[in-house]
């Protein structure tokens, strides 16, 4: 009798092994990792855009910052509401800039997080996170992504820990907010960017023409559901 009741704990401990280390298993890790500017190559990965396509003045430009712990990404430039004398009747708005990312091989599972963070060091604008997800919500024959985009305020000074929840992130169309009840896929990211304005923004935070200027360490996401602060 004792040997049978060793062997039975002995199987229910080694079942109870073995569902443990498939729950641990099925569960996502607790943070993702989507950009990691902690290299030269990373900066392969984006691409800048301003209103210079468009006949404007403003200028950006995405470079490596050795901080001598490891490199960071800096996005800069200058922000100007000029146009170029012969754009003056095409470009409908100016002073803006932006770096969006080159698009994934295929797209990236977001389902299991709820906001995504970033560690930044800024100048006291306001700057747009986007994320754009695979085309389901546009009608037939349009290709371009679907966009959410959400304000990013980043103090000036010292790094800072942005996070911002998923269900911030508002659907738009060519950056202005569509009236719409529609909800993201986070299964089906394509891509992300950050721009900045010279008009518009958080209240309170820098505006204007002039100089800009973001230091980028990462960008992840990570369950926060209990930890919106």
């Amino acid at each position: 009798m004792s040997r049978f009741k060793n062997f039975l704990q002995t199987s229910v401990d080694a079942t109870k092994r073995a569902l443990t280390w498939n729950v641990e298993n099925l569960m996502p890790p607790a943070e993702k990792i989507i950009f990691n500017f902690g290299s030269k190559e990373e900066l392969q990965k984006w691409h800048l855009y301003s209103d210079s396509q468009y006949g404007g003045l403003s200028s950006a430009s995405l470079e490596t910052k050795d901080c001598g712990i490891g490199f960071r990404g800096v996005f800069s430039g200058n922000l100007s509401s000029d146009v170029a004398p012969e754009a003056r009747l095409k470009i409908n708005r100016s002073g803006f800039c932006g770096m969006r990312s080159k698009k994934f091989n295929g797209f990236i599972d977001l389902d299991s997080y709820d906001t995504i963070m970033m560690k930044v060091k800024g100048d006291g604008r306001s700057y747009i996170s986007t994320i754009y997800t695979e085309n389901w919500v546009n009608s037939p024959g349009k290709e371009e992504d679907n966009s959410w985009q959400a304000f990013l305020f980043v103090p000036k000074g010292d790094w800072h820990i942005a996070k911002i929840p998923l269900d911030d992130y508002l659907p738009t169309w060519r950056g202005s907010i569509i009236d719409a009840n529609m909800e993201m896929n986070p299964a089906r990211v394509v891509g992300m960017s950050l721009s900045v304005n010279a008009e518009g923004g958080i209240p309170g935070t820098k505006i204007g023409t002039g100089d800009f200027q973001l230091e980028i360490d990462c960008i992840k996401a990570i369950s926060c559901r209990f930890c919106r602060n």
